[in-house]
C-alpha cells in the first residue's frame, strides 16, 4: 500500500512538473510576443518619426522657397516705384540667389513622391517665367527706363501669377498634411496594436501565474496528505517488521536446532555403520586369510565365487561404504558449523582489513608460492566495525577458492579493493582464475552446490557459508564472472554493524 502511494506520488509529481513546464513556456511565448511586438513597434514609431519629421521638413522647404518668392516680388515692386533706393535692389539681388538652393533642397526632399515632383515642375515652371520677367524689369530700370519698366510690370499680370504659384505652395503643403495624417493613423494604428499584444501577453501571464500557483498548491496540498498517509503507513510498517523480524528470529533459531539435531541424530546412526564397517573389516581380512589357506591346503573345496567374493568383492564393498560414511561425516561436520555459526555471538569492533588480508596471505604462503601466485590490495580498504571471526572467514573462503580454483595457464593473481559508499562499505575479491559459468552465478551459493570441473576437494560448503555469514552481517554477496575470465566477489556491507540480536 505504502509502494502504492509512493508511486501514485511520483505520477502526480511527474504530472505537476509537465504542467509547470508547459506554464512556464506559455509565460516564455508570452514574453517573447510581447518583446518581438515590442521591437517591431519601436521600429514602427521610429519610422513614423522620421516621416513626420521629413513630412515637415518639406513643409519648412515649401515655407522658405515661398517666403523667397514673395521677398523678390516684393522688392521689386518697392524698387520699381523707389529706384533711388539701393536696399530693395541688394534685397531682390539676395532673394533671387537664395531661391535655386531652396528650389534644389525641394526637390531632394521630394523626389519619392510623384504628386510633388509634378508640382514642383509646375511650380518651377511658373517661378522661371516669372523670374524671367522680374530680369527684365530690373534690366529697364538699371538703363533708366523706369517708365517702360512698369508699362510692362503692368501687363505682364503678376499678381495672377502670383497667385498661381501660391496654389501650386498650396497644394504642396496639402499633399504634406495629407501624408502627415496616413502617418499619424498608421502610428496611432501601431500604437495601438502594441497596447493590444502588452495587454494580451499580460493576461496570458496572469493567468499562466494564477494556473501555476493554483497547480502548486493543489500539489501541496496533495503532497502533505499523501506524507500524513506515509507516515502513519510507515509506523504500521515498522511494527509489522518488528513483528516479522521477531517471527524470523524464532524461526531461524529453530531451523538451526533442528540442524543441529538433526546433525547429531545422524551422527548416532552413522557411528553405528562406522563401527561395524571397520568390524567388517577387520572380519574380511580373517576371511581372506582363511580362502589363503583353504587355497593352498584344499583347493578343491574352494570355488571361484568363494574366491572373489573373499578377495575382491568384499573388500571393494566394504571400502565404497566407508568412502560413503566419510563423505557423510564431513557433511554433517559442515552442517553442525553452519549450525554453531548461526547461534555464535557476533562481536563489532574496528578491523583493520589490510592487515586481515596480509595475516590471510602469510597463512596462504606455500601454496602462493607453489603457483607463484600474489595477493595485492588495490588503494586503502575502508574503514570497518563488524565482527572479526565472520569478515575473516568470508575473506578466507573467497581467497582459498581463489587459489583452489586456479587457471593452470597462468600464475595467481587476486586483488582486494573497496572503499567507503555513504554508510555502507563494499569489498571485492577479484581473480584470474578459471572463471564461473554464468548459469551457476546463484548455484555456487547454494548448499553442497558446486560448478564446473570437480578436480578439486570440497563438498560445497564455503561458498554458501559465505552468504550465510554476510547475510548475518547486514550485507548482500554478488558475483562477476564468465569461464575462462576469473571471478569478482562483491561485498556489500554496514560499515558499522548494528546488532539486533541479543545473546
Amino acid at each position: 500500500m505504502a509502494g502504492e502511494r509512493e508511486q501514485r506520488l511520483n505520477v502526480s509529481e511527474g504530472r505537476i512538473g509537465r504542467l509547470l513546464v508547459a506554464f512556464m513556456a506559455a509565460g516564455f511565448v508570452a514574453l517573447l510576443a510581447a518583446g518581438i511586438a515590442a521591437a517591431w513597434v519601436t521600429g514602427q514609431l521610429a519610422q513614423h518619426s522620421q516621416a513626420v519629421a521629413h513630412t515637415y521638413q518639406v513643409e519648412l522647404a515649401i515655407a522658405d522657397i515661398r517666403r523667397l518668392i514673395e521677398q523678390g516680388e516684393t522688392t521689386r515692386r518697392g524698387y520699381l516705384l523707389a529706384p533711388q533706393t539701393p536696399g530693395f535692389l541688394t534685397a531682390y539681388r539676395e532673394a533671387a540667389a537664395g531661391l535655386p538652393r531652396a528650389a534644389q533642397k525641394l526637390r531632394r526632399l521630394t523626389d519619392d513622391n510623384p504628386r510633388q515632383i509634378g508640382n514642383l515642375r509646375l511650380l518651377e515652371a511658373r517661378i522661371g517665367a516669372l523670374g524671367a520677367l522680374r530680369e527684365r524689369s530690373i534690366l529697364l530700370i538699371a538703363d533708366g527706363r523706369v517708365a517702360q519698366a512698369i508699362t510692362e510690370f503692368r501687363a505682364e499680370l503678376s499678381a495672377a501669377r502670383l497667385r498661381e504659384i501660391r496654389a501650386t505652395f498650396n497644394a504642396m503643403s496639402r499633399e504634406e498634411r495629407r501624408l502627415l495624417a496616413e502617418r499619424d493613423a498608421e502610428q496611432q494604428r501601431s500604437l495601438a496594436l502594441f497596447y493590444t499584444v502588452l495587454i494580451v501577453a499580460g493576461v496570458l501571464l496572469l493567468v499562466v501565474a494564477l494556473a501555476s500557483l493554483l497547480v502548486v498548491l493543489r500539489f501541496t496540498g496533495d503532497v502533505a496528505q499523501s506524507r500524513e498517509q506515509l507516515r502513519q503507513l510507515n509506523e504500521s510498517l515498522e511494527a509489522i517488521v518488528v513483528d516479522r523480524t521477531a517471527d524470523l528470529t524464532r524461526a531461524n533459531d529453530e531451523i538451526q536446532r533442528f540442524a543441529y539435531i538433526v546433525s547429531h541424530d545422524l551422527r548416532s546412526p552413522l557411528v553405528n555403520v562406522m563401527g561395524f564397517t571397520a568390524e567388517l573389516e577387520a572380519s574380511s581380512a580373517t576371511l581372506r586369510a582363511l580362502v589363503d589357506q583353504a587355497e593352498a591346503e584344499a583347493p578343491a573345496i574352494l570355488t571361484e565365487d568363494a574366491k572373489l567374493a573373499a578377495r575382491e568383492d568384499l573388500p571393494e564393498a566394504i571400502g565404497f561404504i566407508r568412502t560413503s560414511t566419510q563423505k557423510m561425516d564431513r557433511l554433517i561436520n559442515a552442517i553442525l558449523a553452519l549450525s554453531r555459526q548461526g547461534r555464535r555471538v557476533l562481536a563489532p569492533e574496528p578491523l583493520d582489513l589490510e592487515q586481515m588480508v596480509s595475516s590471510i596471505r602469510d597463512s596462504m604462503a606455500h601454496r602462493l608460492d607453489e603457483t607463484d601466485g600474489t595477493i595485492t590490495v588495490d588503494g586503502t580498504l575502508p574503514h570497518l566495525i563488524s565482527d572479526r571471526v565472520a569478515i575473516e572467514q568470508v575473506l578466507s573462503n573467497l581467497i582459498e577458492n581463489a587459489v583452489k580454483y586456479r587457471d593452470p595457464k597462468r600464475p595467481v593473481a587476486i586483488r582486494v579493493s573497496g572503499a567507503q559508499a555513504g554508510d555502507r562499505v563494499w569489498l571485492s575479491v577479484t581473480d584470474n582464475g578459471r572463471g564461473i559459468d554464468p548459469r551457476d552465478h546463484e548455484r555456487v551459493f547454494d548448499l553442497f552446490r558446486r560448478s564446473g570441473v570437480q578436480d578439486q576437494p570440497g563438498e560445497g560448503i564455503g561458498l554458501a557459508h559465505v552468504r550465510a555469514l554476510t547475510y548475518r552481517l547486514g550485507g548482500t554477496i554478488t558475483l562477476r564472472s564468465a569461464l575462462g575470465e576469473g571471478a569478482t566477489f562483491r561485498l556489500s556491507l554496514p560499515s558499522t554493524l548494528n546488532l539486533q540480536e541479543k545473546p
